[in-house]
């Protein structure tokens, strides 16, 4: 079995933007009480210093809606390429700030909002993590892919996994 890091305050922030940084798209799941819940891929814009997390959203979109009936959500990214992964759970509020809108604009958003950061169909939202569970390699991939290998001959684990609770 692998190494158990829960991780809490800034050292959870930072292993936030870490896996962000390196997975640009996350699942966005919404409805939560619903089977199936709904669930969207994203990417995110921003994480700031608090944990908190950015998306460009269309003001009619189905989660949206779902955000405004209900704001609890469940972030999920995967990364198998550098082997991270991440759920977040937490609050969810659409926003309307043109300000914050023009301060994360690139020119790839205008692929769905064509007129820019005043597109009268877009908005914002503003992710707030509770809690959170993180899977990562201690040493790197390779190092891991070594430790499976190895693993498979000698006939015992040999995981140099690090997991662990995420609490913003």
């Amino acid at each position: 079995m692998g190494k158990t890091e829960n991780l809490f305050s800034r050292e959870a922030i930072e292993q936030i933007k870490k896996i962000c940084d390196d997975t640009r798209t996350t699942m966005f799941c919404t409805d939560l009480g619903a089977r199936p819940f709904s669930s969207t891929p994203m990417a995110h814009q921003q994480v700031e210093n608090d944990g908190s997390i950015w998306f460009f959203s269309a003001k009619d979109s189905d989660r949206n809606a779902d955000l405004k009936r209900d704001p609890e959500a469940q972030l999920i990214w995967s990364s198998d390429e550098n082997n991270e992964y991440l759920s977040l759970y937490g609050e969810a509020h659409v926003v309307y700030d043109l300000q914050k809108a023009e301060e994360l604009w690139s020119p790839m958003v205008k692929v769905w909002f064509q007129e820019g950061p005043t597109d009268p169909n877009l908005s914002l939202i503003h992710f707030q993590p509770k809690q959170g569970y993180y899977w990562d390699t201690q040493h790197g991939k390779v190092v891991a892919f070594a430790k499976m290998a190895a693993s498979v001959v000698v006939g015992k684990t040999m995981d140099d996994g690090v997991q662990g609770a995420i609490k913003p």
